[in-house]
């Protein structure tokens, strides 16, 4: 049974595979109507049944009627934002039976199908899922873990090289998931692989269930080995708010360099600086001029007022026009603005000592994928990076000992590149990314020495 049929790729090495006397029932969905039709001409000659339906709401056998030894499918990658509300509340209603527990609103069609197949599926029956990485680290693939490790016997999951992706229209970071309808021995091992072909991986290793059970992230075994637990005591979340920057709802409109400034009039008491886009910072330590603004090449600045309508377009007309300007293309109705009063206020932010940026990839050159930067500035940050705030501890620390700020910068680049990996999550492209709460589980040896 094949839930998301394409054309039939599956289907064909399936063919190619078995004799087809062993071949003695295929069944399968496709919901779009040009696939479907391709699909039906290329394999007309074929037993296959071939339904032009959506899968989700087709109803699956009884046990009677008989169900199937393998289920086989490389589900449609469609993330959540773009399934409706009702859609949600359906297929979360539809698998809650199966996963013991609803998916989460974040989760994508993929999770819900992996339920859906469950009672297609006969008792010992075998399913192979060609799926995006990403569940083995978020908080919604928890749910979809827990199913691995209770529910079925786990066989394998390998895993594709993040740098090779295995789909040209999706940066999306793949796995090979097979598992077995039956519960799982108390002493099951599953065989973890890593990088290659599924069928010559570069890394290869069992992994005994019961440890898989308790581990958060599941990414971290195939990209470093089966990893230690860290000390909590030193975790970066003991001695820093880390908070995202802000979201502007429009940075072309809201972060204006000095010449837009001069050409609009802007008034300057409505200005902050701001840090630009990791890619445009070339340095990591941030020096400052007496105002507190960044010395960096591409200096910019945040437009944020907080003023009534009324009273900006009274005593102040030119910021007035440039408010104007942006109602006229839209961005007053942008989702952000729209949920702001005034709509072109913004998220307080203040300028953080440390920052590290959000987003990165190895490269020759580095061989982290995130940069901490030292802000002597007293410039804000956007979303594209993380702020670190010294806890009160901290902060009282480094007041009576200045020289700790570059020693802590210094301990926050010396931080293991596996160690940040570990917390975060890799997509397809070689692409990563580390969330407040996962920078804050990172370690950093030392730190709790500067606090005496």
């Amino acid at each position: 049974m094949e839930p998301a049929f394409g054309t039939g790729s599956f289907y064909s090495a399936l063919l190619n595979t078995f004799e087809k006397n062993r071949i003695q029932k295929t069944i399968a969905y496709e919901i779009d109507a040009e696939y479907w039709q391709v699909a039906r001409n290329l394999w007309e000659q074929t037993t296959l049944t071939l339904h032009l339906a959506d899968f989700t709401r087709s109803i699956p056998p009884s046990p009677t009627a008989g169900r199937y030894n393998l289920v086989i499918s490389n589900p449609p990658y469609v993330r959540h934002h773009h399934l409706s509300n009702q859609d949600k509340k359906r297929l979360q209603t539809a698998t809650q039976n199966v996963f013991g527990k609803k998916l989460s609103g974040l989760a994508g069609l993929y999770c819900y199908f992996i339920g859906l197949s469950h009672d297609w599926m006969e008792d010992g029956g075998i399913a192979g899922w060609l799926i995006p990485s990403e569940f083995m680290d978020v908080n919604y693939g928890g749910v979809i873990r827990d199913y691995l490790t209770s529910k079925i016997t786990l066989l394998q999951i390998h895993r594709f090289n993040p740098d090779d992706t295995q789909f040209d229209d999706a940066l999306v970071s793949s796995s090979v998931v097979f598992f077995k309808k039956e519960p799982p021995a108390k002493d099951h091992q599953v065989l973890f692989t890593y990088g290659g072909s599924l069928s010559k991986p570069e890394i290869s290793r069992f992994l005994p269930l019961e440890n898989l059970k308790h581990k958060e992230k599941w990414g971290r075994i195939t990209l470093n080995g089966i990893s230690q637990r860290t000390d909590k005591a030193s975790a970066l979340s003991n001695f820093f708010d880390i908070r995202r920057g802000l979201a502007t709802g429009e940075n072309k409109f809201f972060i204006l360099t000095r010449e837009q400034i001069a050409a609009r009039q802007i008034p300057w008491q409505f200005l902050k600086p701001i840090l630009p886009s990791p890619r445009y910072l070339e340095v990591e330590d941030i020096q400052a001029d007496e105002k507190g603004i960044p010395l960096i090449n591409r200096q910019l600045f945040l437009l944020d007022c907080n003023l009534p309508e009324r009273e900006v377009s009274i005593q102040y007309p030119s910021l007035w026009n440039y408010y104007q300007e942006g109602l006229n293309n839209g961005i007053g109705n942008a989702y952000l603005c729209k949920h702001r009063k005034p709509w072109y206020s913004q998220e307080k932010r203040e300028a953080p000592l440390f920052a590290c940026t959000y987003v990165g990839r190895i490269t020759e050159k580095k061989q982290s994928p995130f940069r901490f930067i030292l802000n002597r500035s007293q410039a804000t940050i956007t979303n594209s990076f993380l702020g670190l705030y010294p806890k009160k501890e901290l902060h009282l620390a480094i007041k009576k000992r200045p020289d700790l700020i570059d020693i802590i910068w210094r301990k926050l680049n010396e931080i293991p590149p596996h160690l940040l990996i570990n917390e975060g999550r890799v997509y397809g492209g070689g692409m990563y990314k580390i969330e407040p709460k996962e920078l804050g589980k990172v370690p950093m040896v030392q730190m709790s020495e500067f606090l005496r």
